[in-house]
C-alpha cells in the first residue's frame, strides 16, 4: 500500500499544522545527534594518520604501519551498506527515531572502546582486531544514521522549508569534522611519549559525554509524522528493502550515480588532495589541515543557506548547478594547488569543502528522499546513498591514486575522471522525479 504523497514528494499525514518550535526542534536535533556521530567517525581517521601505526602496528615498516592503519579506517567503508540495508529495514518497520537512538549508541560505544583498548605490547594484533571490530560496527552506524536523520528533518518540515531543515543535518558534517580537529589537535601538544601513551584516548573517551547529550536531545523528538501515518494505515512494508529493490530500481540507480559524484569530490578534496599536496607537490601538512578546517567552518553558513536557497529555486535545479561548478573547477582546483603558491592552495581548499561541497550536498535530503513513498523510504534513500558512499568514499580515492601513477604525477587523468562522474551524475539527476525540482 502506498501512502498518499503531497506535491512535494512526501508523504501527507493529514493532520493539523505542526506548531514552528516542533519542527525547528526535530531539525537542531538532527543536526546535534549527526554531529556527534562525524565527531566519532572523522576522529578515527586523524588518530589512523597520526598514531594508530605506532599503537597497534609498532613491528611493520612505518609506511606499512600507516597503510595498515588506513586499511582499518575503509572497514568503516565496508560496514555502511549493511547499516543502511539493517536500519533501513527497521527504520521503515519499527520508526525513525529509535533506529537513531540505536546508531548513536553504536557509534558512540565502539569509540569509548577504541579509546580502552590496549597497545599491541599487550596483547599484540588482538589489538588490531579489536580496532577493525569497533570500525566495522561504526561505519554500520554511520550507513544507518544519514538516512534516518534526514528523514527526520524533513518530514517534520512543513512544505517550503524542507530543503533547510533537511541541510541543518548535512551541516553536522562539517561541526564533527571541526570538533574531531580540536580534540586531536589539543592532544597532539602533548609531548610524544604522553600522547602515545594515554593522550590519544582522551578524545575517544571524551565520546561518552557526547552521546549523553546525544541521547537527551533525540529521546525527546517526536516520531516522523509521516511514518506515524504509515503506521496509523497499518501500511508498514514487512521487507522493505526488497520492495524498494523490486519497485523501484530506476531510482536506486539514479540516486546511486548523482550521490557518487558528489561523495567523490567530498573525499577527493579532504583525503586525496591533502596526501597529494602534501606527498607529491611537498606542501605542508599543517597548511592543507587548516585550510579543510577553514572550509569545514565556513560550510556551516553555505549549507543553511543552500538549504534555504533549494527551497527557492528547487532542490533538482540546485544540486544540477552544482554538478557543473564541480566539473568546472575541477581543473582549476588541481591547477592552484600545482602553483604550490600557499594563498592559491588555501583558496583551493576552502573552496572545495566550503563551496561547491554544501551546494552539491545541502538539497540532498529533500531531494533524495522525495523519490519513495514513506514506507519504504528509509530503505531506499540509505541503500542507495550507501552504496554510492562505497564507491565514492571508499574506492574513488585509490582509483585517482592509481590515474596520479598512470599521469606520471600529473592530475589530469583525476580531472578526466571526476568530470566523467559529473557528467553521470547530469544525466541521473535529470531523470529524478520532477516533484523534487
Amino acid at each position: 500500500m502506498q501512502i498518499p504523497s503531497t506535491p512535494d514528494g512526501l508523504a501527507s499525514t493529514r493532520q493539523p499544522p505542526k506548531r514552528a518550535r516542533d519542527y525547528i526542534f526535530a531539525g537542531w536535533a538532527s543536526m546535534a545527534g549527526t554531529t556527534i556521530e562525524w565527531y566519532d567517525f572523522f576522529l578515527y581517521g586523524t588518530a589512523a594518520a597520526l598514531v594508530f601505526n605506532k599503537i597497534f602496528f609498532p613491528t611493520l615498516d612505518p609506511v606499512l604501519g600507516t597503510l595498515a592503519a588506513f586499511a582499518t579506517y575503509g572497514v568503516g567503508f565496508i560496514g555502511r551498506p549493511m547499516g543502511g540495508i539493517v536500519f533501513g529495514h527497521f527504520g521503515d518497520r519499527i520508526g525513525r527515531k529509535s533506529m537513531l537512538l540505536v546508531t548513536l549508541l553504536l557509534m558512540g560505544i565502539p569509540s569509548i572502546v577504541i579509546g580502552l583498548i590496549p597497545p599491541y605490547q599487550s596483547i599484540g594484533y588482538g589489538a588490531a582486531a579489536l580496532l577493525v571490530t569497533m570500525r566495522f560496527l561504526q561505519g554500520m552506524a554511520v550507513g544507518g544514521e544519514w538516512g534516518g536523520a534526514v528523514l527526520m528533518a524533513v518530514e517534520h518540515a512543513p512544505p517550503g522549508r524542507k530543503g533547510f531543515f533537511g541541510s541543518l543535518p548535512q551541516t553536522g558534517v562539517g561541526f564533527g569534522l571541526i570538533l574531531s580537529s580540536l580534540a586531536m589537535a589539543a592532544v597532539t601538544r602533548l609531548p610524544e611519549a604522553q600522547l602515545l601513551a594515554w593522550g590519544w584516548r582522551i578524545p575517544f573517551l571524551a565520546s561518552i559525554v557526547l552521546v549523553a547529550i546525544g541521547w537527551v536531545i533525540r529521546v525527546s523528538v517526536p516520531e516522523s509524522p509521516d511514518f506515524e501515518r504509515v503506521k496509523a494505515t497499518g501500511a508498514p512494508v514487512k521487507a522493505p528493502v526488497l520492495a524498494a529493490l523490486r519497485r523501484q530500481p530506476r531510482e536506486l540507480l539514479i540516486i546511486l550515480g548523482a550521490r557518487t559524484a558528489e561523495n567523490t569530490w567530498f573525499y577527493l578534496v579532504v583525503a586525496f588532495a591533502l596526501a597529494y599536496a602534501a606527498n607529491q607537490l611537498k606542501i605542508p601538512r599543517a597548511d592543507i589541515l587548516h585550510a579543510i578546517t577553514v572550509g569545514a567552518v565556513l560550510s556551516l553558513f553555505t549549507m543553511p543557506f543552500c538549504g534555504w536557497l533549494s527551497d527557492q529555486i528547487g532542490q533538482r535545479r540546485l544540486f544540477l548547478i552544482g554538478l557543473v561548478i564541480m566539473c568546472l573547477f575541477a581543473a582549476p582546483f588541481f591547477a592552484m594547488l600545482g602553483t604550490r603558491n600557499p594563498a592559491m592552495v588555501w583558496w583551493a581548499m576552502v573552496l572545495g569543502t566550503g563551496v561547491v561541497f554544501p551546494i552539491l550536498y545541502a538539497p540532498e535530503s529533500q531531494l533524495f528522499a522525495a523519490q519513495f513513498p514513506a514506507e519504504i523510504r528509509y530503505s531506499g534513500i540509505s541503500l542507495s546513498v550507501q552504496l554510492a558512499g562505497v564507491l565514492g568514499g571508499g574506492v574513488a580515492p585509490m582509483i585517482a591514486t592509481a590515474l596520479l601513477v598512470a599521469g606520471g604525477g600529473s592530475p589530469h587523468y583525476v580531472v578526466v575522471y571526476m568530470v566523467a562522474l559529473g557528467i553521470v551524475a547530469l544525466g541521473c539527476t535529470l531523470m529524478m522525479r520532477k516533484h523534487a525540482s
